[in-house]
């Protein structure tokens, strides 16, 4: 059976790494965002990859008039369809302190634009009953931390409504990976002071292709972030509160 990949956010560097990884497989890739003629270099190399298709879609998390295009050109497709999302925007916390207007973008990006086009998306999966929507959310939706609360705030709620929306498409025969990354070699970390065992997409890559075929529920990429977490939730809030983590 034939088997196309949306990917939103496909200019980020997991995103790439992901549309690489399924062209090589034979799977044709709809490349979604916003630098169309970045996209279109990234589709070209998708096509010598060996995706029997590779097109390209604008896709702006903050203007859901071109959702329905998506939308359209998803159910066009044949065989399986898979949806993975890796947008997001996270502005240093002391802009947001700065300027609160910043956080409405940054929830908007990070989880409510994302959400509403899966939500859109959702239905031609289960009608039918095949697919998986991969989620990427981020270590930082665990807990509220100084550093990032708001970006954080926005990944608790997109990890919220990926566990929702896996239990409505597990009754169809579909899936819901939702993923968390720590820190990973792209854009959005590049420069931030304090990085430590950060992880190359390639290897973010791999970990969600595993858990698609595995049909797991949540991971954390690399697995170790799952212990650091484990540890990081369990700080009681009296000591928490009082930490720069």
């Amino acid at each position: 059976m034939s088997e196309t990949w949306l990917i939103l956010g496909a200019s980020s560097a997991m995103g790439r790494a992901l549309a690489r990884s399924v062209s090589e497989g034979g799977a044709s890739v709809l490349l979604a965002g916003r630098d169309l003629d970045d996209l279109r270099t990234h589709a070209a190399d998708c096509t010598v990859r060996g995706a029997p298709i590779a097109e390209v879609i604008a896709f702006d998390a903050r203007d859901p008039s071109g959702f329905n295009k998506i939308v359209t050109r998803a159910k066009a497709t044949d065989g399986t369809l898979n949806i993975a999302c890796f947008v997001g925007s996270m502005p240093p916390q002391e802009a947001i302190d700065a300027d609160p207007g910043l956080i409405d973008g940054t929830v908007t990006d990070s989880f409510s634009g994302p959400a509403q086009l899966i939500q859109m998306l959702a239905p031609i999966l289960e009608d039918r009953g095949s697919g998986t929507v991969v989620g990427v959310g981020s270590v930082a939706g665990d807990r509220g931390r100084i550093g990032n609360y708001v970006y954080g705030a926005a990944k608790a709620g997109f990890h919220t409504y990926l566990s929702g929306l896996r239990n409505r498409l597990t009754r169809a025969g579909a899936h819901v990976v939702t993923v968390k990354p720590g820190f990973v070699d792209t854009a959005m970390t590049w420069g931030i002071e304090g990085m430590f065992l950060v992880a190359p997409p390639e290897k973010v890559a791999q970990d969600i292709l595993r858990a698609v075929k595995k049909r797991r529920n949540v991971i954390y990429t690399p697995f170790f972030w799952r212990y650091i977490m484990l540890i990081i939730r369990h700080i009681p809030e009296a000591i928490f509160k009082k930490m720069s983590i």
